[in-house]
């Protein structure tokens, strides 16, 4: 595996962990796409740092179970401010 990308890695997983963001919110502060993040977070980080890729894991797994709620908020938001 390159250098940069066990970097990257790293760095996404450090990141997840800091801020508890979602693969989308990474992916945007990274310039990757979000096939990419949960990659470097299921699969690379794994092998560089195990520790680091279960408290990422963990972190994406609180947040899937949330999403759906975080999606129905958005669209409550979306239809009140048409509403006003």
């Amino acid at each position: 595996m390159r250098d940069y990308i066990e970097e990257r890695a790293v760095e996404i997983g450090e990141y997840i962990v800091q801020y508890h963001s979602t693969v989308r919110q990474t992916a945007k502060q990274f310039g990757v796409s979000k096939s990419t993040v949960h990659k470097d977070v299921t699969q690379r980080l794994l092998q560089i740092n195990p520790v680091l890729a279960k408290e990422a894991r963990v972190i994406l797994d609180i947040n899937k179970s949330e999403r759906h709620i975080r999606g129905g908020m958005a669209t409550r938001e979306k239809y009140r401010h048409k509403q006003s």
